[in-house]
């Protein structure tokens, strides 16, 4: 550590990036909820309640993440057949 930082005269290359944080309106956006009461295995709840203490968060808001990473990845629009059999099944 008591070494001396050399210093140089070199040319310094810099490049500009992209903004890549998110505009301060969308970090203040709160999606609704809904609140819900499910029953969940035991087995899972001591999951999601140890990794949340490991992480210093709640292990609701966990649970909550993860069924709204699954929607993002599944929820796809229906299409016209799609929609007709739900439509049938819903009036059947």
């Amino acid at each position: 550590m008591s070494t001396k930082i050399k210093y140089t005269d070199e040319p310094i290359e810099a490049k500009v990036i992209q903004d890549f944080l998110p505009p301060p309106e969308e970090l203040a956006f709160r999606e609704e909820e809904v609140k819900v009461t499910m029953a969940l295995s035991k087995k899972s709840v001591e999951f999601f309640k140890a990794e949340a203490t490991k992480h210093h968060t709640q292990y609701q808001r966990m649970i909550r993440r993860l069924i709204d990473s699954y929607v993002d990845a599944y929820d796809k629009p229906l299409t016209s057949r799609s929609t007709r059999t739900a439509h049938k099944r819903a009036s059947g």
